[in-house]
């Protein structure tokens, strides 16, 4: 097993975790919890490998996908009050997943012969689309668009590592790099409570 491995299973789980505690203040039974854990851990992958016409999508290659997203269902069901106490290490796992599944969308678009614009688009994608639908399954207006700092630290984690990628960096510490970057931006925009720009209306 690989480390990207490991911290892409990390992150889909802390992602499932969130897709599970959405449901429990819906009050969805445990079913509506395992598919919401599952749209918001591997939605935005799944469409990535979709529209890249890598079929079956990953999910329905890999078990560890299904199954972690499903384990993390049953833990918020049977231990939602305690797992809500532990929200500041949800926030971190899910910040490194989120630089994980962002550079991993990307290498598998440049992969896929994707070019650099279109290879950033998909890394945004595969660390953001799941929670939008979400979001969207459970009437809410995805936070994506509205709070924290989340899609831009993937744009930012995305250019860098096509600059590098471009000038020649070596592949591995590039994508170390440029995950870290998309954690060290969401975290810090979530601690200093950081949010782009507004408009302000009148009414």
């Amino acid at each position: 097993m690989t480390l990207l491995y490991a911290l892409d299973l990390v992150g889909t789980f802390a992602f499932a975790v969130s897709g599970a505690l959405a449901g429990v203040r819906k009050g969805f039974d445990i079913y509506g919890l395992s598919f919401l854990a599952i749209v918001t851990a591997v939605g935005g992958g799944t469409v990535r490998d979709t529209m890249l016409g890598r079929l079956p999508p990953f999910i329905f290659k890999d078990i560890n996908y299904m199954f972690l997203s499903i384990l993390a269902a049953v833990i918020v069901f049977l231990f939602h009050s305690n797992v809500t106490k532990k929200y500041n290490l949800l926030v971190w796992t899910d910040a490194l997943g989120l630089g994980v599944f962002n550079v991993i969308g990307i290498n598998i678009a440049l992969s896929s012969g994707v070019g650099y614009v279109g290879s950033i688009i998909f890394g945004v994608m595969t660390g953001t689309l799941g929670g939008m639908m979400r979001d969207v399954l459970i009437g809410a207006t995805p936070f994506v668009l509205t709070n924290d700092v989340y899609a831009s630290a993937c744009l930012a984690g995305g250019l860098v590592f096509c600059l590098f990628d471009y000038a020649g960096f070596p592949h591995a510490p590039n994508t170390a790099i440029s995950a870290l970057l998309v954690f060290a931006i969401r975290m810090y925009t979530f601690k200093k409570g950081v949010h782009l720009p507004k408009v302000k209306t009148s009414f």
